[in-house]
């Protein structure tokens, strides 16, 4: 399954590591394909340089450990031939989950959460564990 993560989910997997965003981390990188858009990371390394200067080593780190495929996300995109998203910057992110054909798109902004898709399945990381981790492996 191909599953694209939104930037406030990479901040929280780098940055605020729990016992649930390393369970989600090591989930994705072992049972399916992570899709990353230059947007999401041209916008994470902004709010890296912003907020967490001293972590831009560590961000770069994740980005070699982490198996993932970059995609570009189109400039000219007419954002009336996708659905509507309430932050407007958001929707080169949204059109280029739809252009890649992801499966699920992983998120905590509720501008992207409120909408109803079909595909891409539009997630919160809990939600994502709960619908796509096999009981049997909890130990």
């Amino acid at each position: 399954m191909k599953v694209m993560l939104d930037t406030n989910i990479l901040i929280s997997a780098i940055f605020f590591p729990s016992a649930q965003t390393r369970q989600f981390v090591r989930q994705i990188s072992e049972d399916h394909s992570i899709v990353l858009c230059d947007y999401v990371i041209d916008e994470l390394r902004l709010v890296v340089e912003r907020k967490f200067k001293s972590k831009r080593v560590a961000l770069e780190q994740f980005f070699l450990e982490l198996p993932f495929e970059l995609v570009h996300t189109p400039k000219d995109i007419e954002v009336g031939d996708f659905p509507s998203v309430r932050d407007q910057k958001d929707s080169p992110i949204l059109a280029t989950a739809i252009l890649e054909n992801v499966d699920v798109f992983v998120t905590g902004d509720k501008d992207f959460l409120v909408l109803d898709l079909k595909t891409p399945q539009i997630l919160t990381m809990s939600e994502f564990l709960e619908q796509y981790t096999d009981s049997s492996n909890h130990t």
